[in-house]
């Protein structure tokens, strides 16, 4: 039986007759699998590519805060405040607003009277639309290791598509004046990616006027 099968595998092969195979134009299973091996491949290149561009989106616009100060005053002069306005696009945001200001500043020792306070308190907040453009790549050539440029990227980056996303900013200026002057005397500003969820952009104005006021009330060693 054995030879008899080793007989035929034989002819078969000097027929040119196989398993494997095809006719002109036709792909083998063997190249099919290849395909769709290079085919999924591609596809998760193209999902971590769309995550890290997402992940660089965030970093980008991370909470900023910055403040300046009059360097001729004397904050030591003021122990209590007023506040003037809260001036916002949501009447929903000016208790918020109110309510993390004025922990901030009772935690520095600052007293809030209804008026006639040391200092006099104004706050700003606007909300503005922003724009980026993501660029993601359909196919990557040789692939990761083998490719001769764009270090190992493969032999091209195939079709690119770009996509913009768009995106929503807040911003928070609070502004303090000497009731007696009416100069100001220090300003503070915070800036923030919102979410569509309001509790999370809540914590998120705690925590940036907590920085706001992490070095309050300034002083001459200071800077």
């Amino acid at each position: 039986m054995d030879a008899n099968c080793s007989a035929l595998r034989a002819d078969m092969h000097r027929l040119g007759i196989g398993v494997m195979t095809t006719l002109p134009g036709i792909p083998s299973v063997t190249q099919l699998e290849a395909d769709k091996e290079t085919f999924m491949s591609t596809q998760r290149r193209i999902f971590s590519l769309m995550g890290i561009a997402l992940l660089c989106v965030t970093a980008s616009f991370a909470q900023q805060v910055k403040t300046d100060y009059d360097r001729n005053t004397d904050f030591s002069q003021y122990k209590t405040y007023s506040w003037e306005r809260v001036q916002t696009q949501d009447p929903l945001w000016v208790d918020r607003i109110k309510a993390a200001v004025n922990s901030a500043l009772a935690a520095k020792g600052w007293t809030q009277v209804e008026s006639g306070g040391n200092v006099s308190i104004i706050a700003l907040e606007m909300t503005q639309t922003h724009q980026t453009l993501n660029t993601y790549y359909d196919s990557f050539g040789g692939g990761w290791g083998g490719g001769r440029r764009f270090g190992g990227w493969g032999d091209t980056f195939g079709e690119a598509t770009t996509v913009p996303d768009t995106y929503r900013v807040g911003s928070l200026v609070v502004d303090l004046f000497d009731s007696s002057t009416k100069n100001l005397i220090w300003r503070g500003s915070m800036s923030d990616a919102l979410s569509d969820k309001s509790t999370k952009n809540i914590k998120n104005l705690d925590k940036g006027v907590v920085k706001l006021f992490d070095h309050f009330p300034p002083s001459i060693k200071n800077g």
